[in-house]
């Protein structure tokens, strides 16, 4: 562990009390160990920052996502606070950048427009796996398991000039919390996400290369507390691009 390369981007701790710890996490930090990350991840160093082993994620963020994670400083409160993630009663809003076009028809899964005829905001659903091993996930038919509401928002000004299309700044809504569930649906309506080395192509890259971050924030986050009944809202300061 000691060669162990270092992820030269700070861990802000935006709130905490006797049960947790609510952090703005980085792109390229992963949340918890895995593979050759150990110390540089979310988990280890608020471990290390407090001295406290009983520190535990409620949820967690891919690595290459930003934004915002709930940890669990409190033995006792661990579960309750990750039954509201399991249960899907936290309500996550994600921004992304991503090209701007027709909204292409999927191979499989369905999409309906929520104000027709304007095509956003849209409501994508479809059968999502993800296999241990394999790196990206795949829609395959069957019974829809991934729903994502994705309104446009706009156009993201200062950065459609870097590209040969317009650029636009997308709100998502998941509905459902598959593994890479956010890019696939994107990516299946003919709009990856700026910055995703997964889809449409994997692109390998350095581990420390930070050149094209993935533009994808898990913007702000709603739950009742379930010990004190406050509505808690969280809110991530990460730009996007």
């Amino acid at each position: 562990m000691t060669s162990e390369p270092e992820i030269p981007f700070d861990l802000p701790v935006i709130y905490e009390d006797e049960r947790i710890i609510v952090v703005d996490k980085p792109r390229f930090l992963s949340t918890m160990p895995r593979g050759m990350w150990y110390r540089q991840t979310a988990l280890i160093r608020l471990r290390e920052q407090y001295d406290d082993r009983n520190i535990v994620p409620a949820h967690r963020l891919d690595r290459p996502t930003a934004g915002i994670v709930v940890f669990v400083r409190d033995p006792a409160s661990r579960g309750a606070y990750q039954m509201l993630f399991q249960n899907k009663l936290a309500v996550k809003t994600y921004e992304c950048l991503a090209p701007i076009r027709p909204v292409k028809r999927p191979r499989t899964g369905t999409i309906e427009q929520l104000a027709r005829p304007r095509p956003f905001p849209l409501l994508r659903r479809s059968h999502i796996i993800k296999t241990r091993g394999v790196l990206r996930a795949q829609e395959i038919p069957g019974t829809v398991n991934a729903q994502t509401r994705i309104e446009l928002d706009g156009l993201h000004v200062g950065m459609s000039e870097q590209f040969d299309e317009p650029i636009g700044r997308f709100t998502l809504t998941p509905l459902t919390g598959k593994t890479h569930q956010l890019r696939v649906h994107m990516n299946s309506i003919g709009m990856p996400i700026i910055g995703d080395d997964f889809y449409p192509n994997i692109t390998p890259r350095a581990y420390d290369d930070f050149s094209q971050p993935l533009q994808l924030v898990a913007r702000t986050l709603r739950f009742t507390d379930p010990f004190t009944g406050e509505l808690r809202v969280f809110t991530s300061r990460v730009p996007l691009a």
